[in-house]
């Protein structure tokens, strides 16, 4: 009777058994050029999402002072809904006290909610920024990578 090699329990060959000319070969595959190989980024609109301005806010009510407040513009109080940021520092100019001013107390939740959605808007900002320069860490680190496979992949080829 013939000796035959060992077999593992799936039925293939120990490498001991296989030819030491046999070699692992990469299979080469065209990269299509502007096609981006991997995972795509998030989107933006998943990013941004829902803004969570804090609590003792209305519903509508954060966001509607944040668009004010990214565009530079006075927030408007109470009763002063319908003018606009321009209409209402003119008439205060002129002297007149607008309706959400003279009371000490509606002015101190005034101050908070308006505290409120700028600090909200201050870390948004500061999470974006944060966002952005770890992206351009990790394309700085992948270049780098990039660099040193292709320059050990030329002194490879050299030697052959």
């Amino acid at each position: 009777m013939d000796a035959q090699p060992a077999a593992t329990a799936g039925g293939s060959a120990l490498p001991s058994d296989l030819d030491d000319d046999s070699q692992w070969v990469e299979k080469e595959v065209p990269v299509p050029v502007g096609k981006q190989i991997g995972p795509a980024p998030i989107p933006e609109a998943a990013v941004g999402g829902r803004v969570d301005y804090g609590g003792a806010l209305l519903p509508g009510e954060g966001s509607a002072m944040a668009r004010f407040a990214e565009e530079n513009k006075r927030i408007p109080r109470r009763g002063e809904v319908g003018l606009t940021s321009e209409d209402i520092e003119q008439y205060e100019e002129l002297g007149y006290v607008m309706s959400g001013s003279r009371h000490r107390r509606m002015e101190a939740v005034r101050t908070r909610k308006e505290g409120q959605v700028l600090s909200a808007i201050e870390q948004r900002q500061l999470a974006l920024l944060n966002a952005e320069e770890r992206a351009k860490k990790e394309n700085k680190i992948l270049a780098d990578f990039r660099e040193i496979i292709t320059t050990k992949q030329k002194g490879l080829k050299g030697k052959k």
